[in-house]
């Protein structure tokens, strides 16, 4: 399955600390909601087994951003919309960096599911 996410908030918005607890952010729920619809209009089902997982990052612009923080907000925004039932599920990650693409940049996701032998490497 493929299809196409916006840019994530950074990983310092996605989250709040609020005392000892951590919490997902205004930001982060909006994000969250609007993954959920995208992954519902492109009519994706839950994969179960294994997962291998393309993704290529198009930044808004061009201020210094660590792809691997990327990461952690998508996945868990994936599993909240139910693209899978646990980011655990994803065994293998391909994940590169492009040249920005403002306003407001954009993911392009593929994902695959693997066959037993695969998913257990």
């Amino acid at each position: 399955m493929e299809f196409e996410l916006p840019y994530p908030p950074s990983v310092n918005h996605y989250y709040r600390h609020v005392g000892p607890r951590v919490l997902i952010s205004r930001a982060g729920r909006k994000y969250r909601e609007i993954v959920v619809a995208r992954l519902r209009s492109c009519g994706i089902e839950p994969l179960n087994g294994g997962i291998e997982l393309f993704l290529e990052a198009y930044p808004p612009d061009r201020r210094r951003r660590d792809l691997d923080n990327l990461l952690k907000c998508v996945l868990d925004a994936m599993q909240y919309a139910g693209a899978y039932g646990d980011d655990s599920q994803i065994v293998r990650i391909t994940a590169e960096k492009h040249e920005p693409l403002p306003p407001d940049g954009m993911l392009y996701i593929r994902m695959e599911e693997l066959c037993n032998a695969d998913a257990e490497k």
